[in-house]
């Protein structure tokens, strides 16, 4: 998830380990275990787009990073200030950087919990990489609790109300994924498609509408539907994979390790701006607007470019921003409007 929210969570779970040993310092020392496993993204600079890819949730969101990090942190901070045992500096940043890599697994990218024995990216899908009802309460807590001395009870209630509300938040858009997956099931097989597989997904900002994706006829179906909506029947929108386009570069690496990343969910088009070639179509995510009319712009958009030495590949950047108008349509429709 987004920075600020791996931050309040490290911060927690600082608190719980250490916050009667260290006040404040284990809020600091906790936001910055919760930072760590994202320092990923400094490499990206010396990565092509497909290294940025595979490289990012990869080693250091991985249980073995915990493993191997977590004690010599711990050591270094013990040798350095001492304060609280060794022991106890391990479990914080242990926990500091398992939570954050179980956290981003509950958002659609995936996190590569089991690197390097798999490179599959775990994701749940049930809740966007921004989502501030889960984030505001659990910072409001965290900042309440720093005010108080470290011995304080008040002190440790507030960091587990934070702690139990964001967690009460997460099984919640679990209940609400499963009960929207039940109704884009049950209006698919009504319309006569038989779905290989589907992923439902958070759709930004909430737990309330949801995304479908689901791959059936060659192509993928994509529906929405809100809790609040009285109608159950979807109204999907059909997009042909045309993974044929793909053939004549089916052996090459970098496109190999791209559709692993998409995990097969991805449709091919011709790029029309360039001569022979390819756009790949990132459908985990969807478009972003699409719950309008089905046609709106694709969040993540791969350009396949062919050449003397293999292809290219590359991304086309994300440049739509909704305004007002969109806001308050978009907050009509998760409301069931």
């Amino acid at each position: 998830m987004d920075s600020l929210t791996q931050i309040v969570l490290g911060a927690a779970v600082g608190e719980a380990v250490a916050g009667k040993q260290l006040g404040n310092r284990a809020l600091f020392w906790g936001a910055v275990a919760g930072t760590i496993p994202d320092l990923d993204v400094l490499a990206n600079p010396f990565l092509d787009t497909v290294g940025e890819l595979t490289f990012h949730r990869s080693f250091s969101h991985s249980l073995l990073f915990a493993l191997l990090f977590a004690p010599l942190l711990a050591l270094a901070l013990h040798r350095w200030q001492g304060r609280i045992s060794w022991q106890r500096w391990f479990w914080l940043f242990f926990l500091g950087f398992t939570t954050h890599a179980l956290l981003d697994s509950f958002t659609s990218w995936g996190t590569q919990l089991f690197w390097p024995f798999s490179r599959y990216g775990v994701a749940f899908y049930n809740i966007f990489v921004i989502d501030p009802l889960y984030t505001l309460p659990f910072l409001l807590l965290l900042l309440a609790a720093a005010f108080y001395p470290r011995q304080s009870s008040m002190r440790r209630r507030l960091c587990w109300w934070g702690i139990g509300i964001s967690s009460g938040y997460l099984l919640l858009s679990l209940v609400f994924q499963q009960l929207a997956a039940g109704v884009f099931e049950r209006s698919l097989e009504a319309q006569g498609v038989q779905a290989e597989r589907m992923i439902v997904k958070a759709t930004p900002f909430n737990i309330l509408f949801w995304s479908a994706t689901a791959e059936a006829d060659g192509g993928f179906y994509n529906g929405f539907y809100s809790i609040f909506d009285s109608n159950t029947s979807i109204d999907f929108t059909y997009l042909p994979r045309q993974e044929d386009l793909l053939d004549p570069y089916r052996q090459e690496e970098e496109l190999q390790k791209l559709l692993y990343v998409t995990k097969g969910y991805y449709t091919v088009e011709q790029d029309s701006s360039q001569q022979n070639g390819l756009l790949i179509n990132d459908q985990r995510f969807g478009q972003f607007n699409g719950w309008q009319d089905g046609r709106g712009q694709f969040v993540f958009v791969y350009t396949l470019q062919p050449g003397p030495e293999g292809v290219k590949i590359g991304q086309r950047e994300f440049d739509w921003r909704p305004d007002s108008d969109y806001l308050k349509a978009y907050l009509s429709r998760v409301l069931g409007e």
